[in-house]
């Protein structure tokens, strides 16, 4: 076979691979997202203060073009001061004192992710969280520190975008907007929470 036969063939042979090799590289079969969290625990009077006092972090694998399924986990701290009052802890007993309410947690377990576009600059996305919820409910002063720690199931809905400088760059920003909902049940002094809601947002880096 002649030389110019041979490079004709191989020609035609790198032809056929290239769209397929372009999709590869388009293609991404995983995701990560590092955010800062801002949450404010809603149906409560305990340490019902929003704050910025949070990360989020997220990662998963594409098991279809527009499907992942992957690990979350974050952590996030509430914080309000109660002015001097009187506590009655019970029938024989009180406590006069001022406080620092706390409400610290941890959620983390698996999710199930659905982008409406791939390999885009704007990707719109929903995604479902399920897993447990760590919570420390605390209650401070100058001398003591009340707290009550518990495990329970958490959900949590999300809606968000992940935007990229192009189609090509799959780093970029991150935001979503997202709903908790835990079954930890607590007591602190005279406070008690019978399942947390929270509501807030996540931005941050998505690679």
């Amino acid at each position: 076979m002649k030389i110019s036969k041979i490079l004709t063939v191989v020609l035609l042979m790198c032809a056929a691979l290239l769209p397929g090799t372009i999709q590869a590289q388009l293609y991404k079969s995983t995701y990560y997202n590092v955010d800062w969290q801002f949450n404010a625990p809603i149906c409560t009077d305990f340490a019902n203060v929003a704050s910025g006092w949070g990360m989020n972090f997220e990662g998963g694998y594409y098991v279809a073009p527009k499907i992942a399924v992957g690990l979350y986990g974050s952590f996030h701290t509430n914080s309000k001061f109660v002015e001097p009052q009187v506590l009655q802890l019970s029938s024989s007993s009180s406590l006069y004192t001022d406080q620092i309410q706390s409400i610290f947690q941890i959620p983390f377990g698996a999710l199930l992710k659905y982008r409406f576009v791939e390999n885009s600059m704007f990707e719109p996305y929903v995604t479902a969280k399920l897993g447990t919820n760590y919570i420390r409910m605390s209650s401070a002063n100058n001398v003591l520190d009340f707290y009550d720690e518990t495990w329970g199931f958490n959900v949590q809905p999300e809606v968000g975008v992940s935007i990229f400088p192009s189609a090509h760059n799959r780093t970029g920003i991150h935001l979503g907007l997202y709903y908790s909902y835990s079954t930890n049940s607590s007591k602190c002094l005279i406070y008690t929470l019978d399942g947390l809601n929270n509501i807030g947002f996540n931005l941050g880096v998505s690679f």
